[in-house]
């Protein structure tokens, strides 16, 4: 299944498994033990996954001593990805978003340390891409901070994205565009950059796995595929043009609107790929 890399497993991407947030009542119970504290749940969270998307900056900012306070509870080798302000991408011009950045990273973002992953910029469902302002938003993202690299990703979810222009401008930028395995936003698998970030969104809650056994095959499988250096030959490309074959990271999230079963997805599919 999918365009195979000759790059040896020894030389594939780390494969970053989670969910979003963790804080989530439902899951007390089914996916967190009775009577574990809700201080103790994101450190049990991270024990038995490998990543989780940071909700809680989408909606507001921070302070630093909690981004420390979460790096704290997570085992070495968890990463976190971590959500952009809407402040910053829901405006009509996206080319003012500047001191919108600013204010996102100022607020302590990279007390997250080595655990800091991708920061995912989303954007609403109603804007339309423009390639000159989108690609001045691209120009604002600050690809280096107090001397370490950083790793942006854009969440697109309007069908005219899906056109060459589109890709081009990300290669231009060596930004991601998310892989969207969803009902109604669109799904763009154009491989960018030095990772991948993909969020799976059609789970199941009466399937206690989440996805069905073959389902979640065919996704270990596609990650395995990215990870090593390939693309998968069943999802759909906007621009035919291959990536290069190399190496990359990749960030898998189990997202769906009910999401209890969404942590029994996400530990099915580490099995998987280990």
């Amino acid at each position: 299944m999918g365009k195979t890399s000759q790059v040896s497993s020894k030389k594939a991407g780390k494969i970053h498994i989670g969910i979003g947030g963790w804080t989530f009542a439902p899951w007390r119970g089914v996916f967190y033990p009775d009577g574990l504290t809700q201080a103790k749940e994101l450190e049990y969270a991270a024990s038995k996954l490998s990543s989780i998307e940071i909700n809680g900056t989408y909606y507001g900012s921070q302070k630093p001593e909690t981004f420390r306070k979460w790096a704290r509870e997570v085992p070495d080798g968890f990463v976190f990805s971590v959500k952009g302000s809407r402040f910053t991408t829901n405006r009509r011009v996206l080319a003012e978003a500047g001191d919108s950045v600013k204010r996102f990273y100022d607020q302590g973002v990279l007390e997250l340390g080595d655990r800091l992953g991708p920061v995912l910029w989303q954007f609403a469902p109603t804007k339309k891409f423009d390639e000159a302002d989108f690609g001045k938003f691209l120009e604002l993202l600050p690809r280096q901070l107090e001397g370490r690299a950083l790793r942006h990703v854009v969440e697109v979810r309007h069908d005219s994205f899906c056109v060459p222009g589109f890709t081009a401008l990300l290669r231009q930028f060596e930004t991601p565009v998310v892989f969207a395995e969803h009902g109604k936003y669109p799904a763009i698998s154009d491989v960018v950059g030095d990772f991948v970030y993909a969020r799976l969104q059609k789970g199941n809650d009466e399937i206690k796995t989440c996805y069905p056994p073959k389902e979640l095959d065919a996704w270990a499988k596609r990650l395995q595929t990215w990870a090593g250096g390939g693309e998968p030959d069943d999802l759909p490309l906007v621009d035919p043009a291959h990536a290069k074959i190399t190496p990359r990271d990749v960030f898998a999230y189990v997202i769906h609107e009910g999401k209890v079963r969404a942590p029994a997805g996400a530990m099915e599919l580490i099995e998987r790929v280990k």
